[in-house]
Formats: C-alpha cells, structure tokens, sequence
C-alpha cells in the first residue's frame, strides 16, 4: 500500500512541475500597432528632420540649409543604428530627407522640400478612391493577397462594406493631406507646411490603421475564423 500511494503521489505532482515551462509562452506580450509602426520614437524621427530644415531656413542661406539638414539627418541615422535599428529602416528616413533637399537644391525654393509628399497624397488618394469605384477596395485586396489569396471577400456583403469604410476613410486622409498641402503650397508658406506635415502625418496615419485593422479583423472572423 505504501509502494502504491508513493507512486500515486509522484504521478499527482508531474503535471505540476511542467506547468511552469508553460508560464513564458503565455506571458509573451505581442508588439501593439503603435510598437510596429516604430513607436513614440518613430514619430520623433520623422519630425525632427522637418523642424530642422524650417528653423535652419529661416535663419540661413539655402545652401546652409541643406546642409545642416543633411548632417542632422546623419546624426540621427547614426543614433539609430546605435540603437540597434534594422539598417533598412534607419537609413529609409535619411534617403528621404536626401531626395527632399535634392530637388530643393535643385530648385532654389524651400517649399519643395515637401512637394514629394504632396503629389504622394495625390496618388494615394486616386488610388484608393479608384479602387472603391471599381468595387475592388484596396484594404480588401490587401488582406485577400495576405490570407493566401483564395478568398472570395466581395461575396460577402459584410466584408466587403467593412474594406469600403476602411478604404475609403484611407482617401478621406490622403486627400486631407493634398488639399492642405498643396493649398498651403501655392501660398509659399513653408513654416505652415511643415506644422501641416507634423500634424496630419503621424496622428492620421495612426486613426486610418486603426479603421484597416476593424476591417481585417472582421473579415477574417467572418472569412478566415480559423486564424483568430
């Protein structure tokens, strides 16, 4: 009877001693949307460049302008290298700024340093509305291309109403950032371009990914239930 509650007992405690080699996997926290898109520090990165290049501009001669920015731009892809940032995604933002200045250098007027940014919003808001109008919305192609690509979304009246509003509300944003932009543009008011390029890029970027993310989700509850 001894021998037999003994090995009663070891067997009771063997679950127990393999529940903690369980514990690390359930405590994995996944990175947010906002760690994906680089975090608070992403939008330092992509702001700092913009307020560089103004401040220098009213103060310096072009010339110096651009070459202050250039050498903050440096500076700052260094630092995130440093830091342990993926090089393609450290030196995204410095090719950038190089090709920003190139075509101010190019063209002798500050405001062009943010003419790429302006005729980008254009052709994402043409686009985006265009594939609305085609009955085919971009976030509903993206997300079909991402799930194997065997789906058939626009058979679902749920679905493709939930890639309407998503795409949609992508234009509704681009088309913000060009009307804005391109008014302020033909104004020659580089310092209000800059605030305009601070505060409809980051902030909006965030609200439309969320409006995307409501609509992949519910396509794939409804379409896709086994990769929730």
């Amino acid at each position: 009877m001894t021998e037999h509650h003994r090995r009663v007992d070891l067997d009771d405690e063997t679950p127990t001693a393999t529940l903690p080699a369980t514990e690390p996997a359930a405590a994995e926290k996944k990175p947010t949307m906002l760690d994906q898109m680089g975090g608070p520090m992403g939008f330092v990165y992509s702001t700092v460049p913009v307020v560089v290049f103004v401040v220098a501009n009213a103060f310096l001669p072009l010339p110096m302008t651009i070459g202050v920015s250039i050498s903050v731009g440096l500076a700052l892809t260094g630092y995130r290298l440093l830091r342990g940032e993926r090089f393609t995604s450290a030196i995204g933002g410095l090719l950038g700024l190089a090709v920003a200045v190139g075509i101010v250098a190019l063209t002798g007027s500050a405001k062009d340093f943010f003419v790429i940014g302006i005729w980008a919003s254009l052709a994402g808001f043409a686009c985006t509305l265009g594939s609305v109008l085609v009955r085919r919305p971009l976030t509903g192609v993206v997300w079909n291309l991402m799930h194997g690509g065997t789906h058939d979304w626009r058979s679902d009246r749920l679905a493709l109403r939930a890639h309407d509003v998503a795409t949609l509300f992508a234009a509704a944003v681009f088309g913000a950032r060009f009307v804005v932009k391109q008014w302020l543009y033909l104004a020659d008011s580089t310092t209000w371009l800059a605030v305009a390029k601070i505060s409809m890029g980051t902030p909006l970027t965030v609200l439309a990914a969320l409006v995307v993310v409501w609509a992949f989700r519910r396509t794939t509850k409804r379409l896709a239930p086994q990769r929730t």
